[in-house]
């Protein structure tokens, strides 16, 4: 089973027209209005206006779907369920991206309302601190608060995963290593979809043309921003050079063309270093955190699946778990239950879609040894009202 987690994967797909046209669209658009606004404060105040102002467009969910805010924890956010059998035992931790300045919860939702169809489990969305005003600083300040906050209310460590996208993956890579750190009890697992992981502000040079969306010196001007005043080689603000000794598996995914690309490569390789078993998935020709776009391309939607693979085989590495507690096995999950039936695209679920274990080039080739895991500490779980400030 530990084998399952501890590869690379290059996955084998049609490349959908969707895909094509969303990339080219933001070429178009995206790219170059961020490489505008991301060069100046001014620019800075306005780009996070603009994207708050797009979160408020209502979104449409599938009538299965529940959100429930969550104010009265130590960090407000949101609840997300996807269906009616869910363990509520368990939960996912989300930390959504946009930078540390933009985005929220709401913005995240066709991320997080698939998440917990595909885990069968319910998602805490958490609405962190950000800029212009708060630092990542103060971000990891609220992450660290909502996990307490779940093991206060009687979560077993075991039973809670991590998530996170973009900054909200570098905000993932942040809370584990200051949580072990402080010598807490670890999550069993955590998922980290194109992570932002090095603010030390070198020039990124890979990518650079081919990404549709990122302007790489834009990305490069906010890690200076973030870094001003700070040791930018600091493993909390730079997670790419953290010890990550102790922690859980992790699973790192990226698509090939993004200028993150290489950053998830190098918390993998990190990480396999220390120990850690790293399931690395690079997708051929998707962009930055192509899992946000499933609503419309399908591609997209096939991540999900594997998110569930992964964590259901983590469940079954941890130490007296009983097989009749295990996940609900990988392939009972159908394509149908992850996607929005009226822009759901061509159903790729008998398109080929393979998952051999492909060696990604540059990517070293280390797989620990058993007796390197680290088993997460457990704790006797106690009733809950499905709130984190239970």
């Amino acid at each position: 089973m530990r084998d399952e987690i501890n590869m690379d994967v290059s996955p084998v797909y049609p490349f959908s027209w969707q895909a094509a046209t969303l990339n080219a669209i933001m070429r178009g658009t995206f790219k170059p209005i961020s490489d505008l606004l991301l060069r100046n404060d001014v620019g800075f105040a306005a780009a996070s206006r603009l994207v708050a102002l797009a979160g408020r467009v209502p979104f449409r969910l599938p009538v299965h779907v529940r959100v429930t805010p969550d104010e009265a924890g130590a960090c407000p956010g949101e609840w997300v369920r996807a269906g009616e059998e869910l363990d509520e035992g368990k939960v996912l931790l989300y930390f959504h991206g946009g930078g540390y300045f933009a985005c929220s919860p709401a913005t995240h939702r066709p991320i997080t309302w698939r998440l917990s169809a595909a885990t069968r489990r319910p998602v805490l969305a958490v609405d962190y601190r950000q800029g212009p005003v708060h630092r990542p600083a103060e971000a990891l300040e609220d992450a660290i608060a909502a996990y307490r906050c779940l093991l206060e209310g009687g979560y077993d460590p075991a039973d809670v995963v991590f998530g996170g996208d973009s900054a909200g993956g570098h905000l993932t890579l942040a809370t584990l290593l200051a949580l072990r750190d402080q010598e807490m009890p670890l999550p069993a697992a955590a998922v980290c979809l194109s992570p932002w992981a090095d603010l030390t502000g070198a020039p990124r040079r890979v990518n650079r043309l081919l990404d549709p969306m990122i302007p790489a010196g834009r990305v490069d001007w906010l890690a200076r921003r973030w870094t001003a005043g700070l040791d930018p080689q600091d493993p909390l603000l730079s997670p790419v050079l953290g010890d990550y000794t102790g922690l859980p598996p992790l699973m790192i995914v990226t698509g090939s063309t993004e200028v993150l690309r290489d950053e998830g490569r190098r918390v993998a390789e990190r990480a396999r270093g220390a120990g850690v078993p790293v399931m690395y998935e690079e997708w051929p020709r998707m962009p930055h955190v192509f899992a946000i776009l499933a609503d419309v391309v399908p591609e997209a939607r096939e991540v999900y699946p594997h998110i569930a693979r992964f964590l259901a085989a983590t469940q079954d590495l941890l130490p007296g778990r009983a097989a009749s507690k295990r996940g609900r096995a990988p392939a009972a999950l159908e394509l149908p239950d992850l996607a929005v039936a009226d822009l759901s695209g061509p159903d790729l679920s008998g398109s080929g879609l393979l998952l051999p274990d492909l060696a990604v080039p540059g990517l070293a080739e280390t797989v620990p040894s058993p007796e390197d895991v680290a088993a997460p500490a457990r704790r006797k779980p106690s009733a809950r009202s499905g709130s984190a400030a239970a």
